[in-house]
């Protein structure tokens, strides 16, 4: 937990952040260049799907990140309402529009997969479903968070819609097990191994690796404007209120 609370200070995160952030930009820009190289031009068409499996390079790897991104936001959340972590609502706050861009592309992808597949764009089963609850949880969270004038307030309920909402995670991941639904059982992540060819399989997992470090760029981009946009509110409550100074307001500055 000390570990945790080292990182409360928004100077040492900066000085983290900026370590951290050209190296997870250059690994972003690589991988996502080698995955859509493998997923384009070096993996096979599927006997079935044919040329139409290729939206599964971005599709699968998406929805991976919709369902990772609410559980980092839920943890941050949590981290935010016990423990008081003073960095841990800027991570949720941040984290959730990435989080629902990810669940956009999610949907919008499945969609324009499923119609050669399965003769149509939309069909209201277990999975699709509760992935549209889940992107209505991210727009909440991000409403929320805006939706009062005093932002700790603000901060405490998204941070009290992300937990509950977490139990929506469970429901996406077990929906094709518990429901009778179009989308088929895990091909990846099984007991017995995947049952995904490995010239597919290879492009899938480095097109998620560059997803993930594109989250952490955004996450840590995010995060650092936010701590520099409530140093510049509380310079001008300070210059209201008669020169109170930054510090006294932003813990660690």
């Amino acid at each position: 937990m000390s570990r945790i609370h080292a990182f409360a200070n928004p100077q040492r995160f900066l000085r983290l952040a900026a370590f951290v952030l050209p190296w997870s930009a250059a690994a972003t820009a690589i991988l996502t260049a080698a995955g859509l190289y493998l997923a384009l031009f070096a993996s096979p068409p599927d006997y079935q799907q044919g040329e139409a499996v290729r939206i599964m390079y971005v599709h699968v790897p998406a929805a991976w990140m919709a369902l990772f991104i609410y559980v980092v936001m839920a943890a941050a959340s949590a981290a935010g309402l016990i423990w008081r972590h003073p960095l841990a609502d800027l991570a949720a706050q941040a984290a959730s529009p990435v989080g629902a861009s990810f669940t956009f592309l999610a949907l919008v992808t499945g969609s324009l997969w499923g119609k050669p597949m399965w003769g149509t764009w939309w069909v209201w089963d277990a999975r699709l479903t509760s992935v549209l609850v889940l992107f209505f949880l991210y727009l909440g969270h991000i409403a929320l968070s805006r939706a009062f004038d005093d932002p700790t307030r603000g901060s405490r309920a998204a941070a009290v819609l992300a937990l509950v909402g977490f139990v929506n995670i469970p429901i996406i991941h077990f929906s094709v097990v518990w429901w009778n639904t179009l989308h088929q059982p895990s091909s990846v992540f099984r007991m017995s191994g995947p049952t995904v060819a490995p010239s597919m399989l290879a492009p899938l997992f480095v097109m998620a690796l560059g997803f993930t470090f594109y989250f952490v760029t955004l996450l840590l981009l995010r995060v650092r404007t936010e701590i520099a946009a409530r140093k510049l509110r509380v310079l001008r409550l300070g210059e209201l209120r008669g020169g109170v100074g930054a510090g006294s307001l932003v813990p660690g500055t």
